[in-house]
This record gives C-alpha cells, structure tokens and sequence, in this order.
C-alpha cells in the first residue's frame, strides 16, 4: 500500500468519526517558545488542551515533524528520522479512552487489514481501565498485554517525577510483530527486548492530570486523547520492508543518490545513503517552511544538516554539490499532500546549491582556516576547543583538523573536543525537547478568557471592560501606581504583534486613571496589553477607554501598505520567482526579504523604487475583504508561506496590482503613503536579498537631509550642484598625481638611505639579518623597499615594518634558497594581532596591535639567527664527502 494511500486513508477513516481533518502545521512553531521545531502533532492544538471551545472537539491531522534529538541515529538505526510526518487522532474534553483504543485497533486490523495476531500493546502499570479495555473490550491475549512503568509508559516520559508541570496521563502503545525470525529469535521476546522484532506504531495519550509542583497529579476537569503513529513507520509494516528507508517515500531517493556515487560505495556505505535521504527531507521542508541556513537557532539546524550531507556525499566518492540535484524527486514524491512543493522546487534547490557551494568552498580551502585559527604555543585543550569551534562552526571535520595540527607539531586533546562535543549535543536535545512546562503560565493563567474582540481596523478608540490583570503571570485585582502589568479588555483596538508588523501603543484610562500601553501581545486570540500604570489605578472589571496612538499606527499603516507595493515591483522588475520570506513592518521604516538569486543592479533597484512611487501616484484604492482561504487562493492572493492561516483569512488588495493574505493594518489608498525611497539593499543569506526603506515623512526627511549635505558640499567644492560629479573627479584625479609624486619622492628617500638601513643590520655566518621599522610606510613602500634589499645584498634575510594610525604592517624578504620567510612572518604576524603569508622569498601581514611591532622585529632576528645557528651547525657536523 502506497504511502499516500495510507495517509488518505488514516484521515478519511477519523472524517467518519466525525473528526475535523486539519491541515498540517509549520515546522516552525508560531507563538509557542517551548519548542525549536514542531515535534508532534499536539502542538498546534494547545488552544483546544487549554479547554478553549473552538468549533470542533474531535480532530486529526498528518503533521510533519523536526527532531533533532536522535540525529546520531539517524541512518544507523532502521525508524530514526529527523523529519517525519505524525499521524494522530484528538480529543478535546469529548471521546476518552475506550473509543481511542477501539479506534485505533478498528482502523489498524480492519481498514488496513493487519493481522491482530502481529498485534502487542502496553499500558501504563497503574492504568487498569486502559487494561481492562484492551482485555475485555478489544479480547487482547493477556499475554500480548504489557504493563510498564513511568518512563515507557507516561507522558511525557517519567513527567510524575521530574516533570515538566502541565497536562500528562498514561499512555497505551500498539506494536507490529515482525515474526520470530527478526531480532533475537529468542521464544520469549517481546516489546520491551530491543532486538528490533517488534515496532512501535501507534501511542495514544490519555492526558487526565494536571502535574504541579512537588509531583502532585491532580485529575483533569476536561480529559483530552493525544495520540501519534509515524507515517513512515506504518508505510515500512504495510510495504513488508524491513526499515522505513526501504519504503516508496525514501527508495526513490536512495536510488538517484546510489546512481551519483561509484556502486561499490553505495553498497558498503548503506547508513550513509539513509542518512542523506533522511537530511534531504528535513532540509527541503525546513526551507519549505521558511527556515533558511545560518548560524542561528532554527537556521543553524539547516545549515548543520546540509554539512553533514556534504561530508556524507565526500565519503561516497561525490566532491561536487549534488544534494540539489534530488529536491525535484523529493518534490515528485510528496506532491500528493504538499502540491506547493513542486512550485518551490527551483527556489528551494537553489538555496542549498548555494549553501553546499559555500561549504565545499570552505573544505577546500580549509588550510588558510586552519592556520588562522590553530596558532602553535597553544595547550592541547585549548587546541581541542578551537577544533570543535571548526567543527561546529565551519563545518570542518575533527580528523581533517588532527591531521592538519600534527604535521605543524601542535597536539590537540580529544578529551576537549569530545567535552564540547558532549555539551552541543545537550544543548540540541534541549532546543529540540520541550521547553519548560508543557503550557506557559501565561497559557494557563488566560484558558478561561474569551477571545478578544478586535475593533482597530475600523476604530483607533474604543470603551471596554477590564476582564483581568496579570502581574508576573499571575493574576491580580488590582494595579496601583508604577506598577508594571498585562491588561485584558473585552474588546479592543489595540493591534497585537504579528506578522512581521510591530505592536500598537497608547493609553487605557479611567478617567485621572492612565495605564501606558507600550506592547501588545496575543495569545490564542486574547489580546495582552503590556504597560505600566502611569497615574491612578485599576481593578477587574472596570470600564475603560482604549486608545491607540494614531500618528504611529498611520506611519506603521504608511509602511505596511508600501511593503506590499514593494512585492509587487519587485515581482514586475525583476521576475515571479520572487517570494517574500520575511519582514518587518515598524512606525520609522519597513523591511522586506525575499528570494533572488543574484545581486541586484544599481538601474533594477533605481526602477523598482520608481514603480513603487508610480503605484502611490496612481493612488490605488486598498481593499480588505474577509473570504475562506480556497476562496483567496482560488483569486491569486500571494501567502507567506511561513504562516499557518486559518480556514477564514484577510485579503488586502491595491487596485489590481497587488492581492495578499494579511491580517495587518493598512491605509486606504495608495497615495496617503506619499513618498517612497530606498535606503538599503544587500544579502542576508543564500538566495535571499534584503530591501529597507523609508515612506512618507520619513522619506521626506531622508532626501532633504540628502539635499543638506549636497548644499554643503557644493559650498566647500565652491561649484554648482549639478557639477559636483564633474569637480570631485577632477580633483581626485589630482589628489592621485600627488600621492604618484609623494610615493615616488619616499622611494627615492629610501633608496638614498639604503646603506645606512643594511648598514643597522647584524651579519651572522655571512648573512645580513635586518629587522627595522620605516616610519609612515604603506604596504607598498615596504614591498619595494624589500625589493631593493633584495637586489643590493648578496645575501639577506629581512623584516621591515611599519605602523599607520591604528593598523600594523610586516614583510619578510630574502634571496637564500634554504630560507622560508613565508613561514617566519606567520610567527611573527601572531604577535601584531593578524596574519600573514606569501612565498618563500617574501611574505607580508597585516596586525591590529601597532604597539608590538619593535616586539615583532626581535622576534624575527631571534628566529632568524637560531635558524643560521642550525644550519651551521648541521653543516659542521655532516660527514665530509
């Protein structure tokens, strides 16, 4: 049975169940901190575990998932993913346990057919209902029924004990028997042996208690079910394959990767060709959702995954970028569910082209790295840490490094880099694990309250109720006089922080009572008005006047409708692949990143600034209509895919230019913006460019500071404005002829005191060594100067120097064949903050500490004279011919 046949079936079995099929959530988790990525499929429906009444009470849903807790396993073992898709089935306060586990069994030996004799279950050691259901209700054999403790059998695992506060019960599994030829083959094996006989497929929660402090469970007022079952585990037990890797979900992939690599490869190396399918997946849907790579936290995963499967593909005999090359066959396979994934493929491919260019880059200049970074004198610890910073960091593998350090003579303790190794893996399971407890206190404390009714896209002021207080998260009657607080009104105008535009400000006051609004927050569509009391004070349930501060919201309003216009010019300018993938919206500027593969040229920025003031010109109406979102799609609307919108959305629209999904607030037509200008544009990762601008006033104030400064130039140049290009080239190509004039009479200078400078060095064994200072030299004085050394001594070996302002300068130079001046100035850069390299004749370097330069030069002659030492000691003691 085909992977996408089960998941359809999964859903459609639960829609008979009068289940609300809801569509999959973002891996990256909105409004939830407790956790880096989505890791199960609960956790979009936190609102409903919370007891909030939403218009359903049964749910299921086929989320995809990102862990990253196992990643040492993935490939290693046959079910470890980091990207999976969960299967799950929910209950809010409706169905309990008994239909959970009639359900379950129902659609695993009915719909798909599963023998029940392949069929084991679990329960918790205390749960004797879910005991008595299995035996009495289902007919399980007792001897297929296991009672296990805390850590198998509750979630989350052994949270009675060690918590985390929250929501948790027993839970009950299912497992598929693969048949006594699989594992040890011993008689008596059953679930909880590890031998791999039996699979974990399906885990059903039963959460009825809510766990406090000191351990205490107290039983739950609504009992909720939360159950789970890997799609891909189910695909390997309905497929008959022996791992999920061998499934049509993965085998695809596993035969493109096989087909790039020599064949002997791929036969030894099968862990390796799972890992990359495996990686390509949580890659591809990472980007998918908006996560792109970089050294930060979400981005950090991508960028760690995508190394890795570059080292993985160098260990296959594949040097070249490849990982790119398999997103159109993984777009392929899971088109069914994710339709959009076949339109990104191009953009998504080009992401990790470019990340696995830079990465290979980095591998194959790794040398000049290296040098940089393990300096000699360094302790065996020391050299340790700084290997697992190229490592964690650069992506530089630990065995590339030890073999580098031994042949330069430094010794880098395992010990250390198994120490930070250990303490990076903790902190990944930690960002991948749950966060704190299982609902933020702030969740907890709001459970109770009514959404709040938002009124600011049509008033900016408004009476309301206070319906509660929140002092340090937990609520309070009152609040007096500069005390800090959250507020919650019955309604509100106040807008809450949310897709990319910053949050309203204001006032909330009674009268002489004055409440100062500086943040506005949202949790599960309660709005939070964050502020300090600036006069009076305020108790639960007075009545209140909201009021924002208009001047702001119209500037965040002028900027937010721009960002849309912005899109739109940049989609007519440069082509449709462009794509907002983040931005922010803010009362002084906007910002706005998207997808571009180059860079983008001066005449295309000038013309994309011009349509969009064109757009404004033509003073466009703005449109906002409530529609459902097949309603919007079906009309063109762009979406940012990174958001999860619900089954009603906004639709904003100026004239017939621009249409998007957006729930933020915006002018009514595109003339109030005024004036539009560019300020900056640049990259800010692989195949994402970055605009900011400003608008209206501040885009006013902008050009007439721009005007100033032009007025003052002018005024010093004493020419007319439009001739200001013309005069500053003509003295800058007079400024060049003096400098051509100075530099040549330094020169001269030099050559004329040349003597006394070879004269102020030291002659050891015939050779003259000359370590000096020239003051006020650039880099290009001391070159030539070397040169001349070169040619005037018949045998030298030199360092000069030289320090300007803040900067340090060094060369080494020689004309002896048995000197290597390149690695002298290494030892020596060290000493003036830099680096440094070149040839064996001559090398150069650049420092930040001028005051070490004198130390620099005798450390040079030091090194220079052992070295003439060794030489002539070496001669002395050959054997004569």
């Amino acid at each position: 049975m085909k992977t996408d046949v089960l998941r359809d079936k999964f859903l459609e079995f639960f829609k008979s169940k009068k289940h609300k099929i809801v569509e999959s959530d973002s891996l990256v988790p909105k409004d939830d901190p407790t956790v880096l990525f989505t890791p199960a499929g609960m956790n979009q429906f936190k609102k409903q575990f919370l007891g909030l009444i939403t218009d359903f009470r049964r749910a299921a849903s086929s989320q995809r998932c990102l862990r990253t807790d196992d990643l040492d396993k993935v490939g290693k073992s046959d079910y470890h993913h980091t990207f999976f898709e969960m299967l799950g089935n929910f209950s809010f306060g409706d169905y309990f346990k008994e239909e959970a586990i009639a359900w379950a069994w129902e659609f695993l030996t009915r719909e798909l057919k599963i023998s029940p004799e392949k069929l084991w279950v679990s329960v918790y050691k205390d749960d004797d209902q879910a005991f008595n259901i299995w035996k009495d209700k289902i007919k399980v054999p007792l001897n297929k029924i296991l009672k296990l403790g805390d850590r198998e059998n509750f979630w989350p695992s052994s949270a009675k004990e060690k918590g985390p506060n929250g929501p948790c019960g027993p839970c009950s599994e299912i497992f598929f028997d693969q048949g006594i030829d699989k594992g040890c083959k011993e008689p008596n094996c059953s679930p909880v042996c590890d031998c791999g006989r039996f699979i974990e497929v399906w885990n059903l929660v039963f959460t009825q208690f809510n766990r406090k402090d000191g351990a205490i469970l107290e039983p739950l007022p609504q009992k909720n079910i939360d159950t789970g079952m890997g799609l891909e585990r189910l695909a390997a037990v309905m497929q008959e394959v022996s791992n999920n890797f061998e499934t049509d979900l993965f085998k695809p992939l596993l035969n493109q990767i096989a087909a790039g690599c020599k064949p002997q490869a791929a036969a030894k190396n099968k862990e390796l060709l799972y890992a990359l399918a495996d990686h390509l997946r949580a890659i591809v849907f990472s980007i998918y959702d908006g996560v792109l790579p970089s050294n930060e936290a979400r981005g950090y995963v991508v960028r760690k995954l995508i190394r890795k499967s570059v080292l993985h593909l160098r260990q296959l005999g594949i040097n070249a970028a490849f990982l790119y090359k398999i997103v159109p066959l993984l777009a392929d396979i899971m088109k069914s569910p994710y339709p959009e994934l076949i339109k990104r493929r191009e953009n998504i491919s080009d992401i990790i082209l470019a990340e696995e260019k830079n990465f290979i880059n980095t591998l194959d200049s790794s040398h000049s790295l290296l040098e940089e970074k393990l300096k000699s004198g360094l302790s065996p610890d020391k050299a340790g840490a700084i290997a697992f910073l190229l490592y964690d960091t650069y992506g530089i593998p630990p065995e590339l490094t030890i073999n580098w350090a031994k042949k330069q003579g430094i010794e880098i303790s395992k010990e250390a880099f198994d120490r930070e190794l250990d303490a990076q893996k903790l902190r990944s399971k930690s960002g991948s694990a749950m966060q704190g407890d299982v609902f933020s206190a702030q969740e907890t404390q709001l459970k109770d309250i009514p959404e709040t009714k938002f009124l600011g896209y049509e008033k900016n002021i408004t009476s309301a109720k206070i319906s509660k207080i929140l002092k340090d998260n937990q609520e309070v009657q009152t609040i007096t006089e500069g005390e800090v607080a959250k507020i919650v009104l019955g309604q509100s105008v106040f807008y809450a922080e949310s897709g990319g535009q910053i949050a309203d400000t204001g006032i909330i006051e009674d009268n002489q009572n004055v409440f100062e609004v500086s943040d506005t927050k949202s949790i599960n569509k309660v709005i939070l008005h964050i502020g300090k009391v600036r006069s009076g004070s305020f108790k639960k349930g007075d009545s209140v006047q909201a009021k924002i501060e208009l001047r702001r919201r119209m500037a965040i309003a002028r900027n937010h409708t721009a960002t849309h216009l912005l899109q739109a010019a940049l989609r007519k300018v440069l082509g449709l692949h462009v794509k907002q993938q983040g931005s922010l919206v803010a009362e002084d500027r906007l910002r706005f990143d998207f997808t571009h593969f180059k860079d983008i040229k001066k005449e295309e920025l000038d013309r994309t600034e011009e349509v969009v003031n064109e757009f404004i010109i033509q003073n466009h109406p703005v449109e906002k209509k409530e529609m459902t979102l097949s309603q919007a799609k079906e009309c063109g609307a762009l979406a940012f895919f990174a958001e999860k919108y619900e089954d009603n959305v906004r639709v904003v629209s100026a004239g017939d230019i621009s249409q998007e999904l957006c729930a933020g607030t915006h002018l009514d037509n595109t003339g109030l913006i005024g004036l539009f200008k560019i300020i900056h544009e640049g990259s800010v990762a692989s195949g994402i460019r970055r605009i900011e601008a400003v608008t209206g006033f501040g885009a006013y104030k902008m050009i007439k500071e721009e005007e100033n400064i032009l007025a003052e130039v002018s005024e010093i140049l004493n020419t007319a404005q439009e001739k200001i290009a013309q005069e500053l080239k003509k003295r800058l190509k007079q400024m060049k002829e003096l400098e051509k004039q100075v530099s040549l009479q330094r020169l001269n200078s030099v050559k004329s005191g040349l003597d006394e400078l070879i004269q102020k060095g030291a002659e050891i064994n015939g050779i003259k060594v000359i370590a000096e200072r020239i003051d006020n030299a650039d880099m290009d004085l001391l070159r030539k100067t070397a040169d001349l050394l070169k040619e005037k001594e018949l045998k030298v070996v030199a360092a000069l120097g030289s320090d300007v302002a803040s900067r340090v300068w060094l060369v080494t130079v020689t004309n002896l064949a048995d000197f290597d001046v390149s690695a002298l100035i290494k030892e020596i850069a060290f000493e003036i903050g830099g680096s440094g390299g070149g040839r064996k004749d001559f090398a150069q370097a650049g420092g930040n500490k001028p005051e070490n330069l004198s130390k620099a030069l005798d450390k040079f002659k030091k090194l220079v004279h052992n070295l003439i030492e060794a030489q002539s000691t070496a001669r002395s003691q050959a054997p004569e011919a």
